[in-house]
């Protein structure tokens, strides 16, 4: 069992969370025909959207309502208004997610109020759906405002239970942690089963690194509106990741769909337990195909465990990601040395470490050198400082990674993902022989002591 300890810092010099409106922002990719915008400042819109273009290395749709001084006293209706108006005529968008930021809610504007009122008034925005977001920057994180967007999607548009026939078809919600390549991974071993999936949101349609045949001012593709209407014709429903149980929640309230909320996909049990509930909803044995994956993911696991056991491994990124990869190292054998996340989440309390820290990347590297070193570091482009000061290898996950291709890609869900993730580590683990506790890691736990 670990202890949840939060520090709370008044000032966090080496930041590691990422705002909730950027993940806001980010569920609203994944949606077909789509133009998210900022409700506050200009500079709010330009972080998000340089963070997002660095890391998947593609356009990105993002607008805002520029509010300035006079906009803030006096209140930003005007400037929704004007937004919406604009993104209606230049861009003629499916959907338009509107986010609130720490400017807005501040304040104290009544998002929805002034939504519901200037539809009315504007008959432009009839045939659009219009979500909009309470995303404070001040509460949570990036996993908190994926969560909000997607619950927000499901409250305001999906349909109340009705008569219509179920449909061989599961709904997938996937977490913020899991890459475009996961979820297209997913679902493949959906279709496996011979089962239809709607995915909310769907990255593997926008961002998966595709060139579109003509210039779109909105998102590439993704999960359209009709789609998200139809979710209550599903079988069940699976949430990935313990942010999205509100949104899977609200669904099952909204539409009657059962729900499973699986903790991870990645781990030879955690997929065990995604293939029965697959096997059970579609009322088929597991295909040879998942079987036969299976036990490649058996053997690399073999072949891997002499290089993970008792190496020492610091992670650091949001909870849904420190808890997955901080499972699969304890499965292998190793030791999480430090553990380091955006926001106290009770499941981390189940990990195989001494604590696990609320803090910043000062925090890492405080938690590596009580170590005394350790032989990998898991997170995102941000470790790398951590990494090259201290001369451990860094494998990049999570959000951002602006400093190597193919972050979009990596797959690390279902056999074969954990397959290839376990070979992936092991072969940097392979390449760093011995315990990381060298007499450098020590110099500097030395020099902090003293």
């Amino acid at each position: 069992m670990a202890l949840i300890v939060d520090h709370n810092k008044a000032l966090s010099t080496s930041p590691l969370k990422i705002s909730a409106p950027l993940g806001a922002a980010l569920a609203f990719m994944g949606m077909k025909g789509c133009l998210p915008m900022f409700h506050g400042s200009q500079g709010c819109t330009a972080f998000a959207l340089v963070m997002m273009v660095r890391h998947f290395r593609e356009a990105i749709p993002l607008q805002t309502t520029a509010m300035n001084e006079i906009s803030t006293i006096l209140g930003g209706m005007d400037q929704v208004e004007q937004g919406l108006l604009n993104i209606a005529k230049r861009a003629k968008p499916e959907i338009i997610g509107l986010i609130s930021t720490a400017l807005t809610e501040t304040r104290g504007e009544d998002m929805a109020g002034d939504v519901k009122m200037i539809r009315a008034r504007n008959k432009e925005l009839h045939d659009i759906a219009v979500v909009d977001v309470s995303a404070p920057d001040f509460s949570g994180s990036l996993e908190t405002g994926w969560g909000k967007a997607v619950t927000a999607m499901i409250r305001q548009l999906a349909p109340a239970p009705g008569n219509q026939a179920k449909l061989n078809r599961v709904n997938l919600l996937p977490g913020c942690h899991l890459t475009p390549g996961d979820v297209e991974a997913l679902k493949d071993i959906i279709a496996d089963f011979g089962l239809e999936c709607v995915v909310l949101p769907d990255l593997s349609d926008s961002l998966d690194g595709h060139v579109p045949d003509s210039y779109t001012p909105t998102t590439l593709g993704g999960t359209s509106v009709s789609q998200l209407r139809e979710l209550g014709r599903s079988r069940l429903t699976i949430a990935i990741g313990e942010h999205m149980r509100i949104a899977a929640k609200t669904l099952e309230e909204k539409t009657g769909v059962p729900f499973v909320l699986l903790d991870r996909v990645t781990g030879l049990e955690a997929v065990d337990r995604l293939m029965v509930s697959l096997s059970t909803v579609a009322g088929v044995p597991v295909p040879a195909r998942q079987r036969r994956a299976r036990s490649q993911l058996v053997d690399a696991m073999l072949d891997g465990h002499f290089y993970f056991g008792g190496r020492h491994v610091a992670i650091a990124g949001e909870p849904s990601l420190v808890w997955t990869y901080g499972k699969l190292v304890a499965d292998m054998g190793g030791i999480v040395a430090a553990a380091v996340t955006t926001q106290a989440q009770p499941l981390l309390a189940e990990l195989s470490a001494e604590r696990v820290i609320v803090g910043d990347f000062e925090d890492l590297e405080d938690q590596i050198l009580e170590a005394g070193g350790c032989d990998l570091i898991i997170a995102n482009s941000n470790a790398r400082q951590v990494s090259a000061r201290h001369g451990i290898p860094l494998f990049r996950a999570g959000f951002p990674v602006f400093d190597r291709l193919g972050a979009a890609h990596l797959v690390s869900a279902g056999y074969r993902g954990t397959r290839d993730l376990i070979t992936q580590l092991g072969n940097i683990l392979m390449e760093r022989p011995g315990h990381a506790h060298s007499e450098h890691d020590h110099d500097h736990k030395a020099a902090a002591a003293g």
